[in-house]
């Protein structure tokens, strides 16, 4: 299954990068003095197969669904929280809407499993493929025929968007509860318990973490997902936007475009993908270290660095809009900075510098 998507991926552009590793290092500064920026770009350059990538298009692409946990309590804010920030998003005023707007990205939110009727907002892009998923303390949160619809559903908007011209897609979640089948998928493969995961979520009490971590223990426990299947750990554990995610992040892999990471939602999605997509993981940039233990942890399965501190938890790709304004600044740096030949200034003679830097570079 998605054996066609997942072969498509390829390796990073060394070529490209190394153009680039260049050209940085021989602009108007000490060797390598903006190393997280430096890195962004060299990154940048190998996705894009370009030595000096510029002037690229910018998405995040949301996903909503809603939850069956969700009735058992583990959140804040009831259910129906879901259908009402959609309608806040379709005029515009969520948090993730002035973000996106700020960082002149273009917002795609996707109904792939709301429970309720949104048709009368054009704003929200109709896939519909549940009313929701199923209450995962007591079997499968969805079929295996649902996961795939959602997973292929994310890889298609992934698809048109890099067809518009898009070459950094930052991933966003709505859905009430979804931290609780996310924290749980990065259990399974910490192999560690509940506790030292599961998180605050909507900001919930003491005595909703504690039954929040038995929900997430009785969900395994009950559907004994197989780590080594993630389509299966999708289907059993997962939510519809998670699936949907799961196929952005294939999608823009095979397209060749960077994909930013959010929060504990898109954290998980990105596990699994990597789990099904090991090369995957070269296209993915990580924001910001959320307030949520399971997505901290689900960066360090990756294998992946974030670059800000910021101690937020709400999600919608709130993160990954931040996660772009570096971006951004790495490829300004990458573009508009002089180098030593340019500027007419003198190179390093020791240290770090010393034979790297060069005035013929350009």
């Amino acid at each position: 299954m998605f054996a066609k998507i997942i072969s498509a991926i390829e390796p990073l552009d060394t070529a490209a990068m190394e153009a680039c590793q260049l050209r940085l290092d021989n602009l108007t500064k000490p060797l390598g003095s903006l190393h997280g920026l430096e890195n962004l770009a060299r990154k940048m350059a190998g996705i894009t197969r370009s030595p000096k990538p510029k002037n690229l298009g910018k998405s995040i692409i949301l996903m909503a669904a809603d939850h069956g946990v969700a009735h058992e309590g583990v959140s804040a804010y009831p259910p129906e929280v879901t259908r009402q920030m959609l309608r806040n998003i379709a005029r515009g005023g969520a948090a993730i809407n002035v973000l996106a707007r700020h960082v002149h990205a273009e917002l795609v939110a996707v109904d792939v499993g709301v429970a309720g009727d949104l048709s009368d907002l054009p704003e929200i892009r109709r896939a519909k493929i549940a009313w929701g998923t199923k209450n995962i303390t007591l079997g499968p949160a969805m079929t295996h025929r649902e996961m795939q619809k959602a997973v292929e559903t994310g890889i298609r908007v992934a698809a048109e968007q890099i067809d518009k011209g898009c070459k950094i897609i930052g991933l966003g979640d709505m859905g009430i509860g979804n931290t609780t089948p996310s924290s749980a998928i990065v259990t399974l493969y910490d192999g560690g318990e509940p506790a030292k995961l599961a998180g605050r979520g909507t900001g919930i009490s003491d005595g909703i973490l504690k039954h929040k971590i038995a929900v997430i223990q009785q969900a395994l426990a009950v559907n004994k997902p197989c780590a080594a299947e993630p389509l299966d750990v999708l289907a059993k554990i997962g939510g519809l936007e998670i699936a949907g995610l799961t196929g952005v992040i294939l999608g823009a892999a095979a397209g060749r475009a960077a994909v930013v990471i959010d929060g504990i939602v898109a954290g998980a999605a990105a596990l699994i993908a990597v789990k099904l997509a090991p090369p995957a993981r070269e296209y993915l940039i990580g924001s910001h270290y959320s307030r949520e233990p399971a997505q901290r942890r689900a960066l360090e399965l990756i294998g992946l660095p974030a670059y800000l501190h910021m101690d937020m938890r709400l999600g919608e790709g709130t993160g990954a809009a931040l996660g772009i304004i570096l971006i951004d600044a790495a490829l300004r740096v990458l573009n508009d900075m002089k180098t030593f030949g340019e500027a007419a200034v003198a190179v390093a003679e020791d240290g770090l510098g010393a034979g790297r830097q060069r005035l013929d570079v350009c």
